[in-house]
């Protein structure tokens, strides 16, 4: 008498006896509308809009099919996650959405093995956030005269958050005023974030050195369903 399951066990074989494996739902970049076109992915994924964590998943695509690299715990905005071109500073929120990743930087020196250009924070690093500077949603040294300390963030002052950092490329090409700056896949401080998107340190060097520009990465942020589902980037 043949056990209960055995029809099931030997279905499997013969899958794999003529080099097949059972069919399954395809990895999440699979599912999404857009990967940016490069062969490296990083995606994450909350549950909903109203989460402050999730999931950071960095993909390697191989032979045409998308393969996890890693993956670690992630740390959202404060407020939570907004569509990306609705978003306005100041709101503690994460932008979703498809974006590049323009360079990699940190207060510690690069990763070994270290591909994507990496700028070193010295002590007059700082991140323009005024929107009435000629200089805003830009990297600064010195601080310029039109870009208000107050409006701005002195990097070498979040020596935990940003030892390593990957710049994400939200309105950074043509910034809109008002719609926010200063926005990193950073290593994780004491709790939510201002609206980057933080990894566990080790998670983050790992990060760095994988990422490699010839690949073209890119991040996608976004939560599970909904108008902010992370598939329709």
């Amino acid at each position: 008498m043949r056990r209960p399951g055995a029809a099931v066990l030997l279905a499997s074989v013969s899958l794999l006896t003529l080099g097949l494996a059972p069919s399954g739902p395809p990895p999440l970049p699979g599912r999404m509308t857009d990967t940016g076109g490069g062969t490296q992915l990083i995606t994450a994924q909350a549950t909903r809009t109203s989460s402050t964590t999730g999931t950071v998943t960095w993909w390697d695509r191989r032979d045409g099919r998308w393969v996890k690299a890693g993956s670690a715990a992630a740390r959202f905005g404060a407020k939570g996650l907004v569509e990306g071109g609705a978003r306005r500073q100041g709101t503690n929120t994460t932008p979703t959405g498809l974006y590049g990743l323009p360079y990699a930087f940190g207060i510690e020196a690069a990763p070994d093995g270290t591909k994507a250009p990496y700028r070193r924070v010295h002590r007059n690093s700082w991140w323009c956030q005024d929107n009435d500077s000629r200089a805003y949603n830009r990297w600064t040294e010195p601080r310029p005269a039109d870009c208000r300390a107050a409006e701005s963030e002195h990097l070498v002052s979040y020596a935990t958050q940003y030892a390593h950092a990957l710049v994400v490329g939200f309105n950074y090409e043509r910034p809109v005023r008002g719609r926010g700056a200063g926005i990193f896949l950073h290593v994780n401080g004491r709790g939510a974030t201002a609206g980057c998107v933080s990894v566990p340190a080790d998670a983050m060097r790992r990060i760095v050195r994988w990422a490699d520009p010839a690949r073209g990465p890119h991040i996608a942020i976004g939560t599970a369903g909904g108008a902010t589902a992370i598939t329709r980037y």
